[in-house]
């Protein structure tokens, strides 16, 4: 009882890392453009719109961040085989694969920028400047929190995977969850605002994102505060249930039954599946497809 009870102490403190790691992934790769909106954000210049939104994408976002964690996992592990303490370890893992990151994000930007140089887009080099470590940070903060979650995995949990292959795991997972939940938000509340909600973002449209905020034009520390209001939370609860309900079916029936987890892991799986069916048809039931408003005649007096 006493293993039971301390392994969801482990999984709870698992899940919390896991959810401030998927708020950060999703604010850091927002601010990116990478992901859902990279593709209107790269078509916008050759549509006529000059813009100073930072798109760094390279990758999708599961694979990015698979090597990223891959990478500050097994240089955690390389230092902590060196007897380095496993926070410092982790810390200057975590440091040295966000210098990769950055190194991505800098000829990303500028590889993607120059090649729309016949559109008339320019190189903002102050935005390459400070979106470039705004992203760092951020993903400094993603890398930690997964890696040091992977690390209590195996020290706390005794789970028998090495921490770069549990790093390239979860990263992968980490990013898949910030790319299917936050990044829709900003790709398509945040970058058609302009258009009517639930009206769709017709082929006419393509490409006209909006480029200007309340003072000046717009640039992606705009998109990252909107994303952090919601669409970053979202995807850190998306990420932090993931483990929480991976870690603990295994921590809570593996003790009863070697079938328990798996049958658990079903029957959460069905749970939800409801749930969202069950939303969705509310949502459209409710709300229904967009139409255009009838037009109201006034009666002639």
């Amino acid at each position: 009882m006493e293993e039971i009870v301390f392994g969801i102490g482990i999984t709870a403190l698992a899940g919390a890392l896991a959810t401030v790691a998927g708020a950060a992934e999703d604010v850091e790769s927002d601010i990116g453009s990478q992901g859902d909106p990279n593709s209107q954000v790269q078509l916008a210049p050759q549509m006529g719109y000059i813009h100073r939104i930072f798109n760094k994408a390279i990758a999708g976002e599961p694979p990015a961040y698979g090597l990223w964690v891959a990478l500050g996992a097994g240089l955690a592990w390389a230092f902590m085989a060196m007897q380095i303490n496993p926070i410092l370890a982790i810390v200057l893992g975590s440091a040295l694969a966000v210098f990769v990151q950055g190194i991505y994000a800098t000829t990303a930007y500028l590889g993607r920028t120059a090649s729309l140089a016949k559109f008339g887009q320019p190189v903002y080099i102050d935005i390459l400047k400070s979106m470039t470590t705004v992203t760092m940070a951020h993903a400094f903060i993603a890398i930690f929190a997964t890696v040091a979650m992977c690390h209590l995995m195996i020290s706390a949990l005794g789970h028998p995977f090495p921490l770069p292959l549990l790093g390239i795991v979860w990263g992968i997972a980490l990013g898949a969850a910030g790319s299917a939940t936050g990044n829709p938000f900003y790709g398509k509340e945040r970058q058609y605002q302009e258009q009517k909600f639930g009206a769709g973002v017709p082929i006419s449209a393509s490409g006209n994102i909006v480029r200007y905020a309340e003072a000046g034009q717009r640039n992606s520390l705009d998109n990252g505060f909107f994303s952090a209001k919601l669409g970053g939370p979202a995807s850190g609860i998306c990420f932090g249930l993931i483990v929480f309900f991976e870690l603990w079916r295994t921590v809570v029936f593996e003790e009863f039954n070697i079938w328990g987890p798996i049958v658990v892991g079903v029957v959460v799986i069905l749970v939800f599946a409801i749930i969202d069916r069950y939303i969705e048809v509310w949502a459209r039931k409710n709300f229904g497809p967009y139409t255009a408003p009838e037009a109201t005649e006034e009666a002639s007096s």
